[in-house]
């Protein structure tokens, strides 16, 4: 389906404000997002950056967004209306949870096949399949949040919604799938330094971001990556008994997912992090600005910060050379693993929390229950 014409002026005029929210958005589709976006749309997103949402989460607004508006182009021939009606929410449901055995004697079923041929030659479909009901109940919700920054009201809670949701689900049971990989442990991160055999840039580089992203509570990607010289500021050595004193450094973390940035929190490592830290910046020299950098094909350190995509990345390769399987860990598991090394060193959850700045015990506790319920009693009656 060819999609309708717009002037080239108002696309590139997008790009541009685009540009100006580049730091959160994913903007190596820069050209993609603004001949999909309206000026409605990229108005949106550029008022929930100033008004401090999470990089994160306007960046899955931004992919569901865009989803949304190519989903509208190929089934309505129009782009999203604001608010959406009833209707169009019931067409969005059908068209993404559906009964794959009763596709097969219904062609009309589900998703039309245009429809699917159009989202799959953007990229924007890639299985074969209905979508998993958290992801089309993400983009709902996302789709509601968005409505409302608007100023409009939306029948998402309608119950037609609602029943259209509840029965397409139970119609097609899907096994639920495991949400995220393995915890990173103690055992697994010493695994993954030993394949760190060099003095080269990348090694100190990944070496670093290993270390400080498990042993500053288990960061996120999103952290790790806008890390800043100017969050760092060193504290007096930590005394050993028997030993030199341990360097220390207290990293201010600012705005977080969890956090406003108008408290000052502050995590601290110790020891080797520090070390390691210490490091990466005087190989690279790195004095101020973005910590951690990418490097070019040369080995030339860019003034930019690495993406927080190459977090994940960076922890994969090593995954596979230390010989451990690759899809079984993801950077998420350092985050996990902090607290699940925690938990089996017998470190209170309150001292950990302090690290990782949970918000939610019930959440931290959940590790902390399973690192228990594995090495208790009730699981050794034999």
């Amino acid at each position: 389906m060819a999609k309708p014409k717009t002037s080239l002026t108002a696309v590139v005029c997008r790009a541009e404000e685009l540009d100006t929210i580049a730091a959160v958005l994913p903007i190596e589709r820069r050209d993609e997002l603004a001949e999909l976006l309206n000026d409605q749309d990229v108005e949106t997103l550029r008022h929930l950056v100033n008004q401090g949402m999470g990089d994160n989460t306007l960046r899955a607004l931004t992919s569901d967004l865009t989803y949304l508006e190519a989903w509208a182009l190929a089934a309505t021939k129009k782009s999203l209306p604001w608010p959406a009606p009833e209707a169009l929410l019931l067409k969005f449901v059908a068209h993404h949870l559906w009964d794959s055995q009763r596709r097969e004697s219904d062609p009309d079923h589900g998703m039309p096949a245009d429809v699917d041929e159009n989202l799959r030659s953007q990229g924007f479909l890639k299985s074969v399949g209905p979508h998993a009901p958290a992801t089309v109940r993400r983009r709902l919700a996302n789709w509601s949040t968005l409505t409302k920054w608007r100023g409009f009201d939306g029948a998402f809670a309608s119950p037609s919604v609602k029943s259209a949701i509840r029965l397409a689900v139970r119609a097609v049971p899907r096994t639920r799938l495991r949400r995220s990989a393995k915890a990173v442990t103690g055992g697994v991160l010493a695994k993954l330094l030993a394949t760190y055999a060099t003095d080269s840039l990348r090694d100190l580089r990944d070496r670093a971001i290993m270390m400080v992203a498990f042993a500053s509570g288990g960061r996120r990607r999103s952290e790790i990556a806008g890390l800043r010289c100017e969050q760092l500021s060193v504290e007096p050595p930590i005394p050993i008994e028997n030993g030199a004193p341990l360097p220390s450094l207290a990293i201010h973390l600012g705005r977080t997912k969890t956090t406003s940035g108008e408290q000052n929190d502050v995590i601290y490592l110790t020891g080797r992090p520090v070390f390691a830290l210490n490091a990466w910046m005087a190989a690279a020299k790195i004095e101020n600005g973005s910590v951690f950098r990418a490097i070019g094909r040369w080995g030339t350190v860019s003034r930019r910060a690495i993406d927080p995509q190459s977090v994940n990345a960076i922890l994969k390769q090593r995954v596979e050379l230390a010989g451990l399987e690759r899809g079984e860990f993801s950077a998420h598991g350092l985050r996990s693993g902090y607290l699940t090394e925690a938990a089996n060193r017998g470190i209170p959850l309150p001292e950990a929390m302090e690290q990782s700045r949970h918000r939610s015990v019930q959440q931290a506790s959940s590790y902390y229950n399973h690192a228990t319920r594995r090495s208790g009693r009730a699981a050794r009656l034999l």
